[in-house]
């Protein structure tokens, strides 16, 4: 079974970054920081975790208002870095550990948090800042995987901290039945006090960041109790991503050992290092199980219906290149060139030559099958004129016309909007 062994919090400063990126680890002003990181860097390095859970924020880079989620996880099997404005650091994509984050995201999702998912978006500073300066990296990459857990909290409403909190107690569940033996670390990141807008920019409070890091140790139940507007008081408005930190302190067992503290405030935002030890024993029943059980709840019959595919995670994430040169079938532009330029496009988008094939004959079911979601194949349909009536008897092996004798209505329709004249 996967283990929580253990919980890391730190700051996500860009200073971190910065300084790692221009090898200023020795130089005075950022020395304190590498200081701090040194003891998270040689528990990391004796424990080998295999797998680490990270909670962030992203910094409106790949996470727009648009769309803005309270709870977003990371279910794809690769993160690269993000391009903020100047280019994107020189650091190796870090593998993700894609079976461990649908499971997650199913046990989540059984126990009533809300969540959203994502994959092939690249992360920001809130992630690979702190990252960059905790584990040695090179062109292969990273010695852990990653489950990257990003939390809106910059368009509010936000979470509450109790939310977080209850948020980490759930992710303990779900690691913890998780069936492959892993060892398996919470990294939290943001805070602690700072304030990078308004006439309050600069705003810290050193004094509540040694009682905010005392209290996540020793009485977390009581941090949950404060509003969003007492933490922006006390730690500034972008401070109060210290709720973030809940969400690993709640993924812990309620008795820790703390290993490593230190706290170093150079400029705009205190940085702080933390290092909390596990002292969880195993339960006298299988918890685990009964967990799993309860993930399976929902789904469970769905297998033996004949001829029906879930869109899950998993085929999501196998069929993710398809699925987006067909989502793109939205932008004219795009309908126009596949319509008069097909090949050229396959080959663009580096599609397999299997998948070139069931494109190209229309074969409906079997894309069905590889993954492709349905209302991706209505759009298609759409574009190539094609009704949704003929797609439905293609998928059952019917023609036309032995089809529409099972409705009560013989009608044609599709998606496509009204043809030009």
């Amino acid at each position: 079974m996967a283990r929580i062994i253990g919980g890391l919090a730190v700051s996500h400063t860009p200073t971190i970054g910065f300084a790692v990126d221009h090898n200023k680890q020795q130089d005075s002003a950022w020395s304190p920081i590498f200081d701090s990181f040194a003891p998270m860097q040689k528990w990391l390095e004796e424990k080998k975790p295999d797998v680490m859970i990270y909670v962030f924020n992203d910094h409106v880079t790949s996470f727009f208002f648009d769309h803005y989620s309270a709870f977003t996880l990371g279910i794809d099997d690769s993160y690269s870095v993000a391009d903020e404005g100047g280019g994107a650091r020189s650091l190796p994509a870090i593998k993700g550990h894609a079976a461990l984050s649908q499971h997650i995201g199913a046990s989540l999702m059984a126990d009533e948090f809300d969540m959203s998912f994502f994959m092939d978006k690249p992360l920001d500073h809130g992630l690979f800042s702190p990252l960059s300066a905790l584990m040695p990296h090179n062109e292969n990459g990273w010695p852990a995987q990653i489950v990257p857990l990003q939390i809106g909290v910059l368009q509010f409403p936000i979470p509450t901290a109790r939310r977080c909190y209850k948020l980490g107690q759930a992710l303990r569940r779900a690691t913890e039945s998780f069936p492959e033996d892993l060892k398996v670390v919470i990294v939290a990141t943001g805070g602690v006090s700072h304030q990078v807008h308004g006439e309050r920019c600069g705003f810290n409070n050193p004094e509540w960041d040694e009682q905010f890091v005392d209290m996540l140790v020793n009485d977390p139940q009581r941090l949950t109790e404060m509003t969003i507007a007492e933490y922006a008081t006390l730690s500034g408005m972008e401070g109060s991503e210290e709720i973030m930190w809940l969400v690993m302190r709640g993924a812990l067992s309620a008795n820790v050992e703390k290993l490593h503290h230190a706290y170093y405030l150079p400029s705009m935002t205190g940085i702080a290092t933390l290092v909390l030890e596990n002292k969880s024993r195993e339960a006298p029943v299988d918890v685990q199980q009964r967990q799993r059980d309860k993930i399976a709840l929902q789904m469970a019959g769905v297998e033996k219906l004949e001829g029906t595919y879930p869109f899950t995670q998993a085929r999501s994430l196998k069929a993710l290149r398809i699925n987006r040169f067909l989502h793109r079938l939205i932008q004219p532009a795009w309908r126009e060139r596949f319509l008069s330029a097909q090949q050229a496009m396959f080959d663009e988008n580096k599609l397999t030559s299997d998948e070139q094939t069931m494109l190209r004959d229309l074969d409906w079911r079997s894309l069905i099958q590889y993954g492709v979601s349905f209302f991706l194949l209505e759009k298609l349909g759409a574009v190539v004129g094609v009704s949704n009536l003929h797609i439905y008897a293609a998928m059952r092996g019917e023609t036309l016309e032995e089809f529409q004798k099972t409705r009560n209505q013989q009608v044609l329709y599709s998606v496509a909007g009204k043809a030009k004249t």
